[in-house]
């Protein structure tokens, strides 16, 4: 009964939503992929907004439903049956009264299961598709006959562009690429390989007074050259969606120059590679909000590489959560990131049952095995010493986040943390 009250809202919402776009005509920036939809949409939208009212999606919603509530410009009304009342009621508007409705809209979609974009593009068809990672093992791949079929409805919405739109992908993803030339789209290309329309190069992190702020590139566009910073968190996946928001910029006119200007006030969003202040001046990278293969594998990157300066040089510590949805994938690549952690961490903390697979390659690397994130809190804050850095990853439901809070030096800070709200504090 509950699954048929959940189809019927959703196709009620599409309906509503579909009116909407049909009525404004907005232009719709659709960004995909399996890693990093949400920093990019963010900084897509930041550099749209300096040239044309945008609406973005608000954080993470980016399903059947979080794309209509976008479109509506509404709130998620999760947790409060009355503001159901208040959506009608905003809806009819949109529909039946004048309005100064967003001239573009950046919509983050995803796909759970198979068909979950298909719904969405009946709803709105975009004018413009960016697409971030379509990596060897993605996300959701449990719910799927194989990874190519994952891949493959990820980068379905750029077979919806028309001839001559802009489809902006990752030059150095060879999924996204090779589907791309096969469109009839234009292509702009971001990315580390220097053929591409946003090349990206000398990635370091940005430092001041031996401090850690957040990243450091140089972004080269045609004959420009310029340096970009990302202020607040670290790893290479910081610096590509404010790239990927360069070649988007480029493919409406904004300029390279108006387009980097507008990223100075870019902040990745919370719970991506975030640097907050640990306990007994301790460095949190707090990546809490999901986990991949392909994102742990970045953030244990970035950890390995993180700059250690003395006199108080501690621990590189890799807390380490389950990764959820890989089906018949889980123990090959539970067991693969445990041996890359071995490598990056002087101690790895396994948070959850799969994560117990950590364990199984860990060389010489200190192992702390722990079933859930609340007992892991309650041991971890007594380990922390002045100069550690640690890593903070593990998919949304492993609430590795809570680790991140119990590690505060500033209790106050837990407002920088994902999934903070009420609804979510509660479960």
């Amino acid at each position: 009964m509950k699954n048929f009250l959940k189809i019927i809202v959703a196709g009620i919402l599409a309906f509503i939503a579909g009116t909407v776009v049909r009525r404004y005509k907005p232009t719709i920036v659709m960004v995909t992929g399996s890693v990093g939809k949400t920093s990019t949409k963010d900084a897509v939208a930041s550099v749209l907004s300096e040239r044309f009212l945008v609406r973005k999606s608000e954080k993470s919603f980016n399903s059947e439903f979080g794309v209509p509530f976008t479109i509506l410009g509404v709130k998620n009304p999760l947790g409060n049956p009355l503001a159901w009342g208040s959506i009608i009621k905003n809806s009819l508007a949109l529909i039946f009264l004048p309005n100064h409705y967003p001239r573009m809209l950046v919509l983050e979609v995803a796909a759970d299961k198979p068909g979950d974009l298909s719904r969405i593009l009946r709803i709105a068809t975009p004018d413009a598709v960016v697409v971030t990672r379509l990596p060897e093992i993605p996300v959701h791949v449990e719910a799927y006959a194989t990874p190519e079929a994952v891949r493959e409805e990820e980068f379905s919405p750029a077979y919806s562009l028309s001839a001559g739109a802009p489809l902006i992908v990752s030059v150095d993803d060879t999924y996204a690429l090779d589907n791309a030339v096969r469109t009839s789209a234009r292509i702009v290309s971001y990315g580390v390989t220097d053929d591409a329309t946003v090349y990206v190069s000398d990635v370091v992190f940005y430092e001041m007074e031996g401090k850690v702020l957040g990243m450091k590139a140089s972004v080269t566009m045609n004959v420009e050259k310029e340096n970009l910073v990302v202020k607040g968190s670290v790893g290479t996946t910081q610096i590509l969606p404010a790239a990927a928001a360069l070649a988007t910029a480029s493919a409406f006119g904004i300029s390279f120059n108006e387009a980097l200007k507008a990223l100075e006030n870019y902040e990745p969003p919370a719970g991506r590679g975030r640097l907050l202040k640990g306990k007994n001046g301790s460095v949190i990278i707090d990546d809490s909000y999901n986990a991949s293969p392909v994102a742990v594998e970045e953030a244990l990157a970035t950890l390995k590489s993180f700059p250690m300066h003395p006199p108080a040089v501690g621990r590189r510590i890799a807390v380490l959560g389950d990764m959820l949805e890989l089906g018949r994938y889980s123990v090959m690549e539970h067991e693969r990131i445990g041996a890359l952690a071995s490598e990056s961490a002087d101690i790895i903390v396994a948070v959850g049952i799969r994560a117990r697979a950590f364990a199984t390659s860990h060389g010489s690397t200190n192992v702390m095995l722990f079933d859930n994130s609340n007992s892991a809190t309650l041991a971890l804050p007594d380990l922390i010493k002045e100069g550690d850095v640690i890593l903070v990853k593990g998919s949304q439901s492993v609430r590795t986040e809570r680790i991140v809070e119990a590690l505060l030096a500033d209790p106050a800070d837990s407002v920088k943390l994902v999934r903070q709200e009420r609804e979510w504090k509660r479960r």
